[in-house]
């Protein structure tokens, strides 16, 4: 993660941040994921019947996709130097574009968009995450992750 001093964060804000390093999501992650939370609709975990589906395949979870945000993320975010801890604050809006069909690559694109201090030693990052599909014009989804940092 780079790190800046504080009273240098706002010089980012509006500025495309960087894309992380391409992620397969394959049918072992998507299996994962639908025994981690329950969530067995066969349009994830059955190959046989997805393929009969408009997808043509099986497809990730819209919440998988969502969850890779904080790894995706990590190379890229400018934090504040001095940082304690980083802790997820939550989501401002997301909006899910297009499935991501098994075994397809996404790289996530960061761009910050806000930083505000919420208390003193507390600054809240909104960023636009943007989770790009390999070969595709659309992406996967558009976020505005939050990110509190503890200086």
């Amino acid at each position: 993660m780079p790190y800046v001093p504080v009273a240098e964060l706002n010089d980012y804000v509006g500025k495309e941040l960087g894309r992380s390093e391409w992620l397969t999501i394959d049918q072992e992650r998507i299996n994962l994921f639908a025994e981690a939370t329950g969530d067995y609709q066969f349009i994830h975990v059955d190959p046989v019947k997805a393929a009969q589906t408009p997808f043509g395949s099986t497809i990730a979870h819209g919440f998988l996709s969502l969850s890779l945000i904080p790894k995706l993320m990590e190379d890229i975010l400018i934090l504040p130097e001095g940082l304690k801890m980083v802790v997820n604050y939550g989501l401002d809006s997301v909006r899910f574009i297009q499935p991501v069909k098994v075994n397809s690559n996404v790289r996530l694109k960061v761009d910050l968009t806000e930083v505000s201090e919420k208390k003193p030693g507390q600054w809240l990052l909104k960023a636009t995450a943007t989770l790009e599909i390999e070969g595709s014009d659309k992406p996967a989804y558009i976020a505005e992750p939050l990110s509190l940092c503890f200086v």
